[in-house]
């Protein structure tokens, strides 16, 4: 079938029952989202889009083909067949008597088009029966709807339509399956009616009800005469009812008067109809048109038989005398046979006739009047062909160059309509990779800030007058990536890093950076939060716990981490251009990295202030002591070893089997973007980690209980950044000259550029952290 089905049915599904609707039934039938019209799909696709229709919105087939057909009647007059489709006939029996006759046109441009045939048989009772042949099986409930919705909108009634037979015919070559409907009409009182009714009961008032009555009744009778079979009065019927011929006398119908004699010689009318034949009962050609003589010289000879060199391909029946009369109301399309042509026709296309049958019943002859079938000026210069050679008066002739100039433009038409498919599949893919691309730098950046840079502004740093700020490193790194291959590392920190990122969705916390083994973390910022202490304390416990599950490649145990913890102001904002990153300024990044770098193997070092937000909030802890903190003297620390409240799985963000444990979250384009697309793991491990992601629930979490996003749009509370040479950067690419590289006995650190650090000087202890140097 061509695409214009297929988008017909499209158009239906989204118009009653919704686009999302639409798009279940593309899936479930595995078919494509557009269908070019002129281009031809196979006849199953239309099938298991009709199936999946009927399974998806549960209606039987019969009335979803039914409501199909109705709405294919619309679909075609809002195509641009409307005044095409009300020409075809005066009343309903013409318009489906001349339904294979538009047909035949359409195939002109339609040139794979298979479309059914219909015969129509008046009965005295004022029904009809319709023949319906089709090749296709299964469809004929298409029929009612279609005829229906004609009788309707073009004829101002209604009819019933019932099938009464369906077989499958042995007689035809084509469209076996024959199903009969017996069309019963049942008159509509139109618009006109109801007014006429409406005045002549005024008129009642003083001419009294009884000539009321009658006047209304012979109205009706009369309206519901011109109804009859579906008709009323057409154009020249109305003309013909009121041009007055002669004396004042009104043609009321029509008598044809025929001469005594035919006034026309043979010559002459083999001449002016050069493509007719006139054959017997027997087939026995007994007289032709010159033209088709010159192409098919055998029919010349006495007496030869017609279907010798002809077969019929429309209406698909066997070429006899009684299969012809049967279908006599169709127009019939004789191809020459190869077999029977001579040599120089054999390299040629064959030579097709349409026209029409015509029984002579005094002369027991069958006359075909014929044109030939030719689309367009190629076809007729392929068989040699002129247009001297069809006759002036033929309107074959202006047709041919008519629709030379038709396929013309459906070509057009159908390039534009393929560009547009194509534009419309590479905007859908430019959206997609502009998706990709927002994702990718929203995780690098806040949303609000990555939305201001792309409009081309300039990014102000915000003040945060309280947050909390997290860095981590693994222990004995640099004696890792001393005995291992680099692969190995990759491996490493890419498992260890995808399990951290999942825990950022989970509390909601920013990751700011990663550089090597260190990993900085921060609550409160971008968007300011209440619990920032508690999500980065809980972040902090399952960076713990999932450490566990990342394997050391040098001894096969899981990896140790240190992990630091500081409260405190910090600014935020964008350095750089070429590679612009969202930086935290201020000591409380310092003191954090203190943290971490004066903490324990798999221990969470917290500093005061983290302490006294933690204290009354179910949080375990632990002091540590008075330590020595380089650059700020004697601090009091502790260790934060486990939340009294949540559990691991909580903490984690591990899919409960009990409800109201949490939110499934979906994680972020982050996980993704980071990652090195050499070193990516298998869908099965990445759906492992992703998968089953439940937000944790705190105080000031949002009330519809999905996490808050990583990216707000918005950032309150912003200053601008002025006077800030008191603050740090959050990383910088040089260190200070009098800060020389130093390591101290528990970790191995390298310093910038890769270089090894320079020995330790005897008593010092110096700590280089990926994020600022500290002292």
């Amino acid at each position: 079938m061509y695409g214009f089905i297929n988008t017909c049915l499209k158009s239906l599904v989204i118009d009653h029952f919704g686009e999302d609707t639409w798009n279940k039934l593309r899936d479930k039938a595995g078919v494509q989202d557009t269908f070019m019209t002129y281009e031809v799909y196979r006849d199953d696709i239309t099938m298991r889009l009709v199936a999946e229709t009927c399974t998806l919105l549960d209606m039987e087939a019969s009335a979803m083909l039914r409501q199909f057909g109705e709405y294919f009647f619309e679909f075609c007059k809002r195509s641009g067949y409307d005044h095409m489709l009300r020409t075809l006939g005066g009343n309903l029996f013409e318009f489906i008597e001349n339904l294979d006759a538009l047909h035949g046109y359409l195939s002109l441009s339609y040139k794979e088009m298979n479309a059914p045939s219909f015969r129509v048989e008046k009965n005295s009772d004022g029904s009809m029966f319709l023949h319906y042949y089709s090749d296709r099986s299964g469809l004929c409930h298409i029929v009612p709807g279609i005829i229906g919705a004609v009788a309707k909108d073009f004829f101002n009634s209604q009819i019933d339509m019932k099938i009464v037979n369906k077989t499958e015919e042995l007689e035809r070559t084509g469209k076996k399956e024959h199903v009969v409907f017996l069309v019963s009409n049942s008159p509509v009182i139109s618009e006109q009616l109801r007014s006429k009714s409406a005045s002549t009961s005024k008129l009642g008032r003083t001419s009294g009800r009884r000539n009321n009555m009658q006047d209304i009744e012979r109205s009706r009778l009369q309206e519901n005469k011109q109804l009859k079979y579906g008709t009323h009065r057409n154009h020249w019927e109305t003309i013909r009812s009121i041009v007055q011929l002669g004396k004042g006398k009104l043609l009321r119908g029509f008598e044809p008067i025929y001469p005594d004699e035919l006034c026309i010689d043979l010559k002459t009318f083999c001449n002016a109809f050069p493509f007719h034949i006139v054959f017997d009962e027997q087939l026995r050609v007994r007289q032709a048109g010159v033209t088709v003589q010159k192409i098919v010289p055998g029919l010349q000879t006495t007496g030869i038989r017609l279907d010798q060199y002809f077969t019929i391909l429309h209406p698909e029946v066997t070429f006899t005398i009684g299969s012809i009369r049967k279908f006599i109301n169709s127009h019939f399309v004789l191809q020459t046979r190869r077999d029977a042509m001579p040599e120089y026709w054999k390299e040629m296309p064959m030579l097709e006739l349409r026209g029409q049958m015509l029984w002579m019943a005094p002369l027991h002859c069958m006359l075909y009047q014929a044109s030939p079938l030719l689309r367009n000026l190629q076809e007729l210069e392929e068989r040699h062909m002129y247009l001297s050679d069809i006759a002036p008066h033929d309107a074959t002739r202006h047709l041919i160059l008519l629709n030379q100039q038709r396929l013309a433009e459906i070509e057009l038409s159908s390039q534009l309509e393929r560009k547009k498919e194509q534009l419309r599949q590479l905007s859908q893919h430019l959206e997609q990779e502009k998706q990709k691309t927002e994702n990718l730098l929203y995780a690098m950046l806040p949303k609000h800030v990555a939305n201001q840079l792309k409009e081309g502004k300039r990014v102000e740093a915000g003040e945060f007058k309280e947050c909390t700020i997290l860095f981590s490193d693994v222990v004995t790194f640099t004696n890792i990536c001393s005995q291992c291959e680099p692969i190995q590392i990759v491996n490493m920190l890419n498992s260890m890093y995808l399990k951290f990122d999942r825990l950022t969705t989970v509390h909601n916390v920013y990751k700011v950076e990663t550089i090597g083994d260190a990993y900085m973390v921060v609550g409160g910022v971008p968007i300011p939060v209440s619990s920032h202490a508690e999500r980065v304390a809980n972040f902090a416990l399952g960076m713990i716990i999932a450490a566990k599950e990342v394997t050391n490649p040098i001894t096969g145990g899981p990896i140790q981490i240190r992990v630091g913890l500081h409260s405190g102001p910090v600014l935020a904002g964008v350095v750089g251009e070429k590679m612009p990153r969202y930086c935290l300024f201020g000591d409380t990044v310092n003191t954090a990295s203190r943290m971490e770098s004066h903490g324990l193997p798999n221990k969470i070092h917290i500093s005061p202030k983290v302490y006294h937000a933690l204290q009354d909030k179910e949080f375990k802890l632990e002091e540590r002591g008075e330590i020595e903190v380089k650059g700020k003297g004697r601090m009091q620390t502790y260790f934060l070893l486990k939340n009294l409240r949540a559990t691991e799985n909580e903490i984690i963000g591990r899919q409960m089997r009990e409800a109201g444990s949490g939110q499934e979250s979906v994680q972020s384009g982050a996980d993704g973007g980071t990652e090195l697309p050499a070193f990516r793991q298998s869908p099965a491990f990445q759906n492992k980690e992703r998968h089953h992601t439940v937000a944790m629930r705190y105080s000031d979490s949002l009330d519809d209980n999905k996490p808050p996003s990583l990216f707000p749009e918005t950032l309150t509370s912003t200053k601008c950044l002025t006077g800030s040479s008191n603050y740090r950067r959050l990383h910088s690419g040089s260190r200070c000259e009098d800060e020389p590289f130093e390591a101290n006995e528990v970790a191995v650190r390298r310093g910038p550029e890769g270089a090894e650090p320079p020995p330790p000087a005897p008593n010092k202890r110096h700590v280089y952290s990926r994020f600022c140097v500290v002292t």
